[in-house]
């Protein structure tokens, strides 16, 4: 099937389609031999599509899940037979082991949405602290809240040699805030919390940019739909 080139790109990973059109317009990518123009053409499974002299491999199909990760679980790629605790290719469908990779990371002692993939520009784009794309997380306290402390971790604080970027934080309950981020610090929520003088005793991840799933039960793992894929893809400019 004929598909734009900086389509084709993206798809493999090998560079975002604004990147791609770069590439293009350098000399950089042939078709058949043929030096491509903006706007070509080609169909990844019979074209010979060579990017700075590297031809592409058979094309890699970009796989996208969604685990909603329980408390007790590592963020990591290593077999709990080499570490403490379990991670979260433990729970992995054998067949997915080794082909998605969870983007970001979510402590031991948090739970929520936990985004898989195989595809190197949406993780980029969703790690990489240039873009400020958003995750919101539901963060239950030790006790009751006063509002100038929402107002506080809203202006955000030193952190690690850095001040953390403003943020969203409401109170949804008497001890029970909504906090949106736009980057991923260490234990992020946890300290900024307190620093204002509260315990953290449950924070879980509620929404990465624009997926959702308030009904995806804990340990478990689903594919994202076509169109959650269209519009997380959008979200993040590809």
């Amino acid at each position: 099937m004929l598909e734009r080139l900086q389509k084709i790109l993206s798809a493999q990973g090998i560079a975002s389609r604004r990147k791609a059109e770069e590439y293009i317009t350098a000399g950089l990518v042939k078709v058949n031999g043929i030096k491509a123009i903006l706007g070509q053409k080609a169909d990844p499974e019979t074209d010979k599509i060579e990017v700075d002299g590297k031809i592409l491999k058979d094309r890699l199909e970009m796989l996208y899940y969604v685990m909603n990760k329980p408390v007790g679980v590592e963020t990591t790629n290593v077999e709990k037979a080499t570490q403490e605790s379990p991670s979260v290719r433990d729970i992995l469908p054998p067949a997915l082991r080794g082909k998605i990779f969870p983007i970001g990371r979510l402590d031991k002692d948090s739970w929520g949405l936990l985004l898989f993939t195989n595809d190197g520009v949406l993780a980029y784009r969703l790690t990489h602290p240039s873009f400020s794309h958003e995750k919101e997380y539901e963060v239950t306290l030790d006790r009751p809240i006063i509002p100038l402390a929402c107002k506080k971790i809203e202006e955000g604080f030193e952190m690690d040699g850095h001040r953390t970027k403003p943020l969203k934080c409401s109170k949804v309950a008497p001890n029970i805030l909504r906090i949106t981020l736009t980057e991923g610090k260490n234990r992020q929520i946890r300290r900024m919390c307190q620093h204002v003088g509260f315990t953290v005793v449950g924070l879980q991840r509620m929404r990465i940019m624009t997926l959702t799933d308030n009904r995806l039960q804990a340990g478990k793992i689903r594919a994202l739909t076509e169109a959650e894929k269209t519009g997380l893809l959008r979200s993040v400019g590809l």
